[in-house]
C-alpha cells in the first residue's frame, strides 16, 4: 500500500514538473522574438510577393530579407491600416475565393517582428521562396496570342487607359476553359479589362491610330457568353468546370484595355495571352448582369452623394461573382440581395472604395437566390477637397462618362440560372433595363460632346435595340452630317428602315456601308435578308454565300440563306443550313421553328421527321416561355404530324390566344384553320415545301 501511494506520488511530481517545463517553456517561446525567416517570411511569401518582386508592379521586392528590412516599419504601418495588402471587400460581406485580407494574427505577428527590432532569424527556418512565373501557371495553352507591336509607356505623367485589338487565330468554333494574361511588362500595367468582339468595329479604330491600340471609352466588344474577363496581379482565375466553357468564333477579336501606370523611364509593353479550349460546348451558360446609373451629375464639393438600382430576379439564379466599378469620386460601395422572404444577404460591401484596387471577386461557394429576390446596389461619392482620391483641385461638377476623369457606379454579376428556357427569359426580362440605362448614358456623354460621330452611332445602335427607330434615325442623321463615310452610321440606318419595313432604302444603306468596308459581315448578311423580304432571291442567295465565305460559322446568314433556298424549292438544302445554324447557335429560334415546321408539314414523307420535329419545336417553345406565337403555331402542327391530336388542339388554342392578345387576326385565321384540321385528325401540309 505504501509503495503504490510513493508511485502515485512520483507520477504526480513527474506530471508537475512536467507542466511546469512546460509553462516555462511557453514564458520563454512568447518572450524570444519574431524573426524574419521563421514568422514574417511566410506571411509575406503568400500574401505579397505576387505583386512585390522584381521588375512586378509592386515596385520593389518583398522576398529577400535584405529587400524588407529596410521597409520594415513602413510594412507594419501599411499592414496595420490594412492599406496593404490590398483587399478592399469588407469581411463578413461575402465569402470570396483568394482573399488576400490579412488575419488579426498576422498584422499582430508583423508588428511585433518590427517592435522586435526586425531581425532575421535562423536563415535554416525560411520557407521556400515563391518562384518566379515566367511560365504559364495554368499549363501549356492551345493557343498563345501576343501583341504583334510593343507600346512605349513614356516617362512620368499620369496613369492612362489604352486600348488594344489581337486577332485570334482559329479557323472554327472553339470552346474556351480559360486564359491566363502575361502583362508583358508588370512594373507597368497595373490591370486589364478583356472583351471579345465579334465585329470589326475595335480593329478598325487600332487601324486608325498610327500607334499599337487606340485611347477613349472602349465601347466595343463584350463579356463572352456571360464570363467575366479580366486581369490584376497575383489573380489567376482557375479553369472552368466541365460544361461552362465559354464559345469563341472565328474572325473574333480579343480587345485589351490596360491601365497604365507611368515609370521613371520609357517602358515597352507587349502583353501575351494564353487560351485553354476544350472539346466539350457549353451545357450552361451564365448570364452578367449590371446594376447602375448613367445619369450621375455631381456637383463640386458634395461629399454625400448617392446613387441607388435594384432588380427583381424573374428566375432562380446562382450568383458566381461580382465586379463593382466605379472612378475616384466614388466612397463605398454595396450590393445586397433581399429575398422574397425579407432575408438580406449581402453580395459585397467595400467601405473604402479605391479605383486603383478594383477587381474581379469569385465566391467560395455560389450564393444561391431564388425567384423574387431584390438584387440592390448602394454607392456613395465625396466630390469634395476632403477626398483625397479627387483628382480635381478645386473640386469641379463631374457626370457620368467611361473616362477616368469623369464618374461611373457599376455592380457586374455573373449570375447562372437552372435552366436554358430560364437563361432566355432572364437576357430577355433585364435586357431592356440596362439597354435604356444605356441610353441615359450615352445622351449624358453626348450633352457634354455633341459633335461625335461615334458617340451617336452607338445611342443609335442602342436606340435601335429598344425599338425606338425615330431616336435612333434622329442621331443617325447626326452621326452621318458629321461622318458621312461613317460605316456603322450607314448599316444602322439600313437597319432602322428595315425595322420599318422600307426595303428599298434599307438595301441602299447597306450597299453603301458595303462599299466603304466590303467584309462588313452583318452589313452583307442584313442585305441579303432585304433582299430575301423584297422577294430578290437569287441575289439574296450571292450576299449570304459571300458573307459565308468571311464567317462560315456565321447563323444569321445560314438562317437567312436556308429561308431564300425554301422560296426555291430546294427543301432539302435548306434543310442543311439550318442545322449548320443550330450546330451554331443552338438556341436560335428561327431556325428551331423553321426545321420543326419543315420535318413536321412537309407533303414528302421521306422529309417527315415528326419526333424531331417535336423535340425542336418544344424547344423553340420552352425558350420562349412558351409565349411566342410560331413557335406554338410550329408545336402544334409537329404534334399532329406524330398523331398527338389532342395535344395539337391545346396547343393551338394557346397560340390563338396569344394571336387574340396582340391583334393579329391574319396569323388567327390560319392558325384556326389548322385547329380544325387537328380536331378532325388530319396533320397539315404545307404546298410551299415541294422540293423543286
Amino acid at each position: 500500500m505504501s509503495s503504490r501511494r510513493a508511485s502515485l506520488g512520483s507520477h504526480v511530481l513527474s506530471g508537475l514538473l512536467c507542466a511546469g517545463l512546460a509553462a516555462i517553456a511557453r514564458r520563454a517561446d512568447a518572450a524570444a522574438p519574431m524573426t524574419f525567416a521563421k514568422d514574417v517570411a511566410p506571411i509575406l511569401f503568400e500574401h505579397c510577393a505576387s505583386c512585390h518582386h522584381r521588375g512586378d508592379i509592386g515596385g520593389f521586392s518583398l522576398v529577400a530579407y535584405e529587400d524588407v528590412r529596410p521597409r520594415a516599419a513602413a510594412i507594419a504601418r501599411a499592414t496595420r491600416s490594412r492599406a496593404m495588402p490590398p483587399w478592399k471587400p469588407e469581411p463578413g460581406r461575402g465569402e470570396f475565393a483568394g482573399a488576400r485580407r490579412l488575419t488579426d494574427q498576422q498584422i499582430d505577428i508583423i508588428q511585433r517582428w518590427v517592435a522586435d527590432g526586425a531581425i532575421e532569424g535562423d536563415r535554416r527556418d525560411l520557407p521556400p521562396p515563391p518562384q518566379p512565373t515566367d511560365g504559364w501557371r495554368l499549363g501549356v495553352p492551345d493557343l498563345i496570342v501576343t501583341l504583334r507591336d510593343p507600346y512605349v509607356v513614356q516617362a512620368g505623367g499620369a496613369d492612362a487607359l489604352r486600348n488594344f485589338v489581337i486577332p485570334l487565330p482559329i479557323d472554327r468554333v472553339r470552346y474556351v476553359s480559360g486564359i491566363e494574361f502575361r502583362p508583358g511588362n508588370a512594373a507597368v500595367v497595373h490591370h486589364a479589362n478583356l472583351r471579345i468582339d465579334r465585329t470589326s468595329s475595335s480593329r478598325a479604330l487600332d487601324e486608325a491610330d498610327p500607334l499599337p491600340g487606340f485611347d477613349g471609352r472602349l465601347m466595343t466588344g463584350e463579356f463572352p457568353d456571360g464570363h467575366f474577363l479580366g486581369w490584376t496581379p497575383g489573380q489567376l482565375p482557375p479553369l472552368l468546370a466541365p460544361g461552362m466553357a465559354w464559345r469563341l468564333d472565328p474572325t473574333s477579336d480579343l480587345v485589351m484595355q490596360l491601365h497604365l501606370h507611368p515609370a521613371d523611364t520609357p517602358q515597352a509593353v507587349q502583353p501575351s495571352i494564353g487560351f485553354f479550349f476544350s472539346d466539350q460546348a457549353p451545357q450552361r451558360t451564365p448570364v452578367m448582369l449590371r446594376l447602375g446609373r448613367e445619369n450621375i451629375d455631381i456637383a463640386a464639393a458634395d461629399s454625400h452623394y448617392e446613387i441607388n438600382d435594384e432588380y427583381v430576379l424573374p428566375v432562380d439564379v446562382d450568383v458566381y461573382g461580382v465586379q463593382p466599378h466605379a472612378h475616384y469620386r466614388a466612397r463605398s460601395v454595396e450590393g445586397t440581395a433581399t429575398l422574397p422572404d425579407g432575408t438580406r444577404k449581402w453580395l459585397i460591401s467595400i467601405p473604402d472604395w479605391d479605383f486603383n484596387w478594383q477587381d474581379v471577386y469569385r465566391y467560395v461557394e455560389p450564393v444561391s437566390l431564388p425567384r423574387g429576390t431584390t438584387l440592390r446596389m448602394r454607392y456613395t461619392y465625396d466630390n469634395s477637397a476632403a477626398n483625397r482620391r479627387n483628382p480635381d483641385r478645386p473640386p469641379k461638377r463631374v457626370r457620368w462618362g467611361q473616362n477616368s476623369d469623369d464618374e461611373m457606379g457599376d455592380l457586374w454579376l455573373q449570375v447562372l440560372p437552372r435552366s436554358d428556357a430560364d437563361r432566355v427569359r432572364l437576357r430577355g426580362d433585364f435586357g431592356p433595363k440596362v439597354m435604356a440605362e444605356d441610353a441615359v448614358g450615352y445622351e449624358s456623354m453626348l450633352a457634354a460632346d455633341p459633335d461625335s460621330a461615334r458617340l451617336h452611332e452607338a445611342a443609335a445602335a442602342i436606340y435601335l435595340s429598344l425599338g425606338r427607330t425615330d431616336r435612333a434615325m434622329a442621331h443617325l442623321d447626326a452621326a452621318l452630317r458629321l461622318d458621312p463615310q461613317s460605316v456603322e452610321a450607314n448599316y444602322n440606318v439600313g437597319l432602322a428602315l428595315a425595322a420599318e419595313r422600307r426595303l428599298a432604302e434599307s438595301a441602299e444603306h447597306f450597299t453603301r456601308a458595303l462599299a466603304l468596308q466590303p467584309d462588313h459581315v452583318a452589313a452583307r448578311v442584313n442585305l441579303g435578308a432585304v433582299l430575301r423580304a423584297q422577294g430578290r432571291f437569287d441575289e439574296s442567295i450571292e450576299q449570304l454565300r459571300a458573307a459565308l465565305k468571311i464567317d462560315a460559322s456565321n447563323a444569321a446568314a445560314r438562317t437567312n440563306l436556308a429561308g431564300a433556298l425554301v422560296s426555291r424549292g430546294q427543301v432539302r438544302d435548306a434543310m442543311a443550313e439550318y442545322r449548320s445554324a443550330l450546330a451554331t447557335r443552338p438556341d436560335l429560334i428561327e431556325p428551331l421553328t423553321s426545321l420543326a415546321w419543315i420535318l413536321a408539314t412537309s407533303p414528302d414523307a421521306a422529309i417527315r421527321r415528326p419526333a424531331e420535329a417535336v423535340q425542336l419545336a418544344e424547344r423553340a417553345a420552352a425558350l420562349t416561355n412558351r409565349a411566342d406565337l410560331r413557335a406554338l403555331d410550329t408545336l402544334a402542327a409537329a404534334y399532329a404530324a406524330a398523331g398527338d391530336f389532342r395535344r395539337a388542339v391545346e396547343i393551338a388554342e394557346s397560340a390563338l390566344q396569344i394571336a387574340a392578345r396582340r391583334g393579329r387576326s391574319d396569323d388567327a385565321s390560319l392558325v384556326r384553320a389548322r385547329a380544325d384540321l387537328y380536331r378532325h385528325h388530319r396533320p397539315y401540309r404545307d404546298s410551299m415545301l415541294v422540293e423543286r
